[in-house]
């Protein structure tokens, strides 16, 4: 009877055990030999079309999603919005201006940026990202240039994921979505 033994690892640290090899090229190496990537969709408001426009861009959307015959990830990531330098520039914009009305207007979209950056509101950027893995690289860009060509002909603009997509996907899957955020440690 052959014994089977299970290694365990007790480190602290995630790339301890997760299995990523490196993350180069827009795509992360897994110790398997597998890539993951994938592409990035940029965000379009269909909400603001007329109805046949709203209509044409889910149809071709369900058609792309049926042209698709490997295992796939759908995955939506919200990605923290900085927006001191629009308040930076309003601010500008605002010093710079001599007509009180427009003086009145830039003072309103000021109050508002900072408004949304009080504690009330969670201002982000949300993505969203289509992923998939294969272990064969000119497959691979097959199935990338598929995807954005699909994507295009349902009216969407898109792009393969770059390394810092990546990292945003991987800190979002392993923190629930929680930026970890590192300070000074006082005695």
């Amino acid at each position: 009877m052959k014994e089977s033994t299970v290694t365990t690892n007790n480190s602290k640290f995630t790339n301890s055990w997760l299995p990523v090899k490196q993350i180069m090229n827009g795509m992360i190496q897994l110790e398997s030999g597998y890539y993951v990537t994938g592409v990035k969709v940029h965000p379009r408001n269909i909400f603001i079309m007329d109805s046949q426009m709203q209509d044409n861009v889910v149809y071709n959307l369900r058609n792309f999603y049926n042209t698709i015959d490997f295992e796939f990830w759908l995955i939506i990531a919200d990605r923290p919005v900085d927006i001191n330098l629009y308040l930076a520039e309003l601010q500008r914009l605002y010093n710079n201006t001599p007509n009180n009305e427009i003086r009145k207007l830039i003072l309103q979209d000021i109050n508002k940026a900072n408004q949304f950056m009080s504690a009330e509101y969670n201002v982000v950027d949300t993505e969203y990202y289509l992923i998939f893995q294969e272990k064969k690289l000119e497959v691979l860009q097959k199935k990338l240039h598929n995807m954005i060509s699909g994507l295009a002909s349902a009216g969407l603009q898109s792009s393969q994921t770059s390394n810092n997509d990546l990292r945003v996907i991987l800190d979002n899957l392993l923190n629930g979505g929680e930026t970890i955020h590192f300070g000074t440690v006082m005695s």
